[in-house]
């Protein structure tokens, strides 16, 4: 069968460079590969080989070691300088194991040991374009995960959003540890993947615990790991998160509910950077970077002593505070759009946007269960509707006659620039009601200069 006809998404090997001296050998290996519909190029050196390695582009390369001009280890050397992901196969008939072990540590994908059989080559050839694909696969994949848990999930509009956003982009290219709080379902663990994924660690493992779901002992044996013995059911080793984070990340969910005596074992290990698993002798490096959630108070944990000052101080480097959806209810239209986008997954049923009341209706909405509680309204509404526009009746009635905000959003239109002045207007109002009527205070909150604020309290008709 034409192997070009398979249907695979990694491109199969089709372009092989042939390079050793032998010119016999050059000659076999070409009628071999030919046979099974290889298009083969040779060459006497590496000097030459690698004239055309660059001007020409090659799936795989099978390259002798000991040859004249050029030898093999340095066509390798000078190969993988100017195509780092160059497939290339060593042979030697004077191979060693340290010969072998140099050539991989170079960048060589593969090594064939003369003479061989013509089985053999075409088996290498078959098992490194399979090896091939997977990385290919491996890489795909991780750009997906990069979609679904990267950057661009963490939406928003508000100043405080935009705010976090550069925080994140900022952080995710270094070891820093970073303490996110925040009420419950605002989206804690969603900035924990997008530092990860949008990070110089985004190919390393992001392993996530949940600190107050395990009794403490259990706790302790998935954080370190154990070995056999350590205790009565500790059949086997096993190793801990810290281990499986290696090279990654390590989010602890929940951080706030950690036991003290974890407490204490967590700041050596941010201190040290070494693990031991428990019924150990030996300590284990690892390199892991840790981010720590919560929707508790930590400050005060820490007053109340029951939370530790010195991993408080060590996990709270760099803090990102996450507001309740009702504090920042500007976010309200774009975060609509994202989830419509987001759960527009039936090909025969799409939802194209939301009318004005019903936008109406949630923005009113006090949101105690915030962005999850808000996204899984948005979900259940698009699953139940038969038409493609989202309208107050589609709603779920506990949306309908659920606690409002207090002050609802008045939309006559779609119109961004309509919504915003009304947006304008509700936290104008709010935060002179805060202020009792203090202009300057109102002014501080809004984050605008007090003539801006009098401008806008003209504008709007608003007294106070």
């Amino acid at each position: 069968m034409d192997r070009r006809k398979r249907d695979r998404t990694f491109p199969p090997f089709e372009n092989v460079l042939v390079i050793d001296d032998e010119s016999n050998l050059c000659e076999a290996l070409s009628m071999i590969l030919k046979r099974q519909d290889y298009n083969v190029t040779t060459a006497e050196d590496g000097k030459e080989g690698l004239s055309l390695f660059e001007s020409r582009d090659f799936d795989v390369v099978l390259c002798d070691i000991r040859m004249p001009e050029m030898d093999g280890i340095a066509f390798l050397k000078a190969a993988i300088s100017r195509k780092a992901e160059a497939v290339i196969m060593m042979m030697s008939g004077y191979g060693t194991v340290e010969t072998a072990a140099e050539a991989m540590n170079l960048g060589a994908v593969d090594y064939v040991a003369k003479p061989f059989k013509p089985n053999e080559i075409l088996v290498k050839l078959r098992q490194n374009e399979k090896r091939m694909q997977l990385k290919h696969e491996n890489t795909l994949l991780r750009d997906v995960i990069r979609e679904t848990f990267g950057f661009e999930n963490l939406v928003g509009r508000s100043k405080v959003m935009r705010a976090i956003f550069n925080t994140v982009q900022t952080i995710s290219e270094h070891k820093t540890t970073v303490l996110i709080t925040g009420e419950s379902g605002t989206g804690k663990g969603l900035v924990a993947k997008a530092i990860h994924y949008d990070g110089i660690r985004r190919n390393g493992p992001l392993v996530a615990i949940n600190c107050g779901g395990l009794p403490e002992h259990i706790l302790e044996r998935e954080m370190f790991g154990y070995v056999k013995g350590a205790f009565t059911d500790a059949v086997y080793d096993k190793k801990g998160l810290f281990c499986e984070a290696n090279h990654g990340t390590l989010f602890f969910d929940g951080i706030g509910k950690l036991p003290i005596s974890l407490q204490v074992k967590l700041l050596r290990v941010l201190e040290d950077e070494e693990i031991r698993p428990l019924g150990g002798n030996k300590s284990i490096k690892v390199d892991v970077r840790v981010i720590a959630a919560t929707d508790e108070d930590l400050s005060k944990k820490v007053q109340e002593k029951t939370f530790s000052d010195d991993l408080y101080c060590r996990i709270n480097l760099v803090p990102i505070y996450l507001p309740p959806l009702r504090e920042r209810m500007e976010d309200i239209p774009v975060l609509i759009d994202h989830l419509i986008r987001k759960f527009n997954i039936h090909p025969g049923k799409q939802v194209r946007g939301i009318d004005p009341d019903a936008i109406r209706e949630l923005a009113g909405r006090a949101w105690r269960g915030n962005v999850r509680e808000f996204e899984n309204v948005i979900q259940s509404t698009m699953a139940m509707m038969d038409h493609d526009i989202i309208s107050v009746e589609d709603l779920p009635r506990e949306v309908k006659g659920g606690e409002k905000t207090g002050d609802l959003l008045s939309f006559d239109t779609l119109s961004i620039k309509a919504n915003n002045s009304a947006l304008e207007k509700l936290l104008i109002k709010k935060a002179l009601t805060q202020t009792k009527g203090n202009r300057t205070q109102a002014a501080r909150l809004l984050e605008i200069s007090h003539p801006t604020l009098l401008y806008k309290m003209k504008e709007y008709s608003i007294k106070g």
